[in-house]
């Protein structure tokens, strides 16, 4: 089974527990504290460092533990974790079906009482952000920081080759061809970690279906996967990767590579989230953030979605409903989350742009950043990554069959059957 099956096996067998919701109560500011997180990478490393060296200080009875993992790593540890009954006292999750496994597991803390309408931790969110935790109406988890997905692009490259940002599909495609012939890379991209070309898709699934479509087949219970538009998306995808990427030999290069060759100035673009902007283009990289420019993946001409729609969810943390100082973890992530924390978060090296509201400062914070804020608040909808709004198995059948498919083993007509059959396999 993929991680993602596995750990909603494993979560599955937490049913039994009772219910549990955060207590509003004076908190003890003692013990040791566990805390896992998805700041793995060397550069994001020393947000939660110095958050927790922070708090030990304020608190001197206090042990804060770090578990930091990176964008992959971070599915198979918590796996492990779960599997061993050693969920730490706090721990990160996506949005949708990945949260919601902990919700039905009974593993996920009831934070309403705390973060739900009207309450004073609550309001100092952006609502978009707490209300994609809410499960059955409650509300479940703490968002730290925005996400969506733009392709970023290498300004001197694009002069030297002699294009324009690229307004529809078709454009990008012609454009990825000029910038081949001027001796580049058009798109670097690593599909060795699957999740990562599902984003590709999941963009393009939002142009080519209709929302109402896509939602409905989101639910096992009403999903049918017929419409037209995800034959038409997965055909638009295999242009591209004819276009603009090395082909099928994406599937054994690494994201971390491929963010790597546009830094480097191998490659003209690379799509990534606006959480990537600061690590792809830094005053010690081939390519300045001066030089580096940013654009959603294009619309398709006539496609049948919504063409505003764009790819992404805020992400954040959950507290165990097992943790034996439930107001302790609370507290701390009132911290991490205060506006301080949420503008030192926002700015570089981090460039995570804060769910807080007034937890950025422009005037810190890389202008491509602030940018793409302005386009996510302008964006019709987001929709969510495709391996964690799906139920495991549907999202498993995506990530497998779409990766045979970015490799050249499997026809789009497979992938759907596959996807088709694994949301029927949940629904009976």
């Amino acid at each position: 089974m993929t991680r993602i099956t596995t750990i909603a096996a494993l979560l599955a067998a937490g049913t039994a527990l009772a219910p549990c919701t955060a207590p509003a109560q004076e908190v003890d500011y003692s013990g040791t504290l566990s805390i896992l997180t998805k700041f793995g990478m060397q550069r994001l490393q020393p947000y939660f460092t110095d958050l927790a060296a922070e708090y030990e200080a304020m608190h001197p009875d206090v042990t804060i533990e770090l578990i930091q993992e990176d964008d992959d790593s971070i599915k198979g540890k918590t796996s492990t974790l779960v599997a061993s009954n050693a969920i730490p006292d706090i721990f990160f999750s996506w949005t949708g079906t990945w949260g919601g496994n902990f919700v039905r597991g009974k593993r996920a803390a009831d934070l309403t009482d705390i973060i739900g309408p009207g309450t004073d931790w609550g309001k100092t969110f952006a609502p978009a952000a707490v209300d994609a935790f809410v499960y059955d109406g409650k509300y479940y988890g703490i968002p730290l920081y925005l996400d969506a997905k733009f392709m970023g692009y290498s300004k001197p490259v694009f002069a030297e080759a002699g294009v324009e940002v690229p307004e529809t599909f078709g454009a990008l495609l012609s454009a990825c061809d000029a910038i081949r012939a001027a001796g580049y890379l058009p798109v670097s991209f690593g599909n060795k970690e699957p999740w990562a070309g599902l984003h590709y898709l999941g963009q393009l699934l939002a142009y080519n279906v209709p929302r109402d479509v896509l939602e409905a087949d989101f639910d096992p219970a009403t999903a049918s996967y017929d419409n037209p538009g995800y034959l038409a998306a997965l055909g638009q995808f295999a242009e591209f990767e004819e276009h603009c990427t090395a082909g099928p030999d994406v599937n054994g290069i690494s994201y971390q590579t491929a963010i790597q060759q546009l830094s480097d100035g191998k490659s003209a673009m690379y799509y990534q989230e606006i959480i990537e902007f600061d690590s792809a283009a830094r005053p010690d990289t081939a390519l300045t953030p001066e030089e580096f420019g940013f654009f959603p993946l294009p619309a398709p001409e006539g496609a049948a979605g919504d063409p505003m729609a764009l790819e992404g969810a805020p992400e954040g943390y959950m507290i165990s409903s097992a943790s034996k100082n439930i107001p302790l973890a609370v507290d701390f992530m009132k911290f991490a989350t205060s506006q301080a924390n949420g503008r030192t978060l926002s700015a570089p090296p981090y460039g995570q742009p804060s769910a807080v509201i007034g937890g950025s400062d422009p005037e810190s914070m890389n202008p491509s950043v602030v940018a793409g804020l302005d386009a996510i608040a302008e964006a019709s909808y987001l929709v969510p990554w495709l391996d964690t709004v799906n139920h495991p198995r549907v999202a498993a059948a995506w990530l497998s069959e779409f990766q045979g498919f970015a490799g050249g083993t499997s026809s789009a007509e497979e992938v759907m059957a596959a996807v088709r059959k694994a949301a029927m396999s949940v629904s009976n």
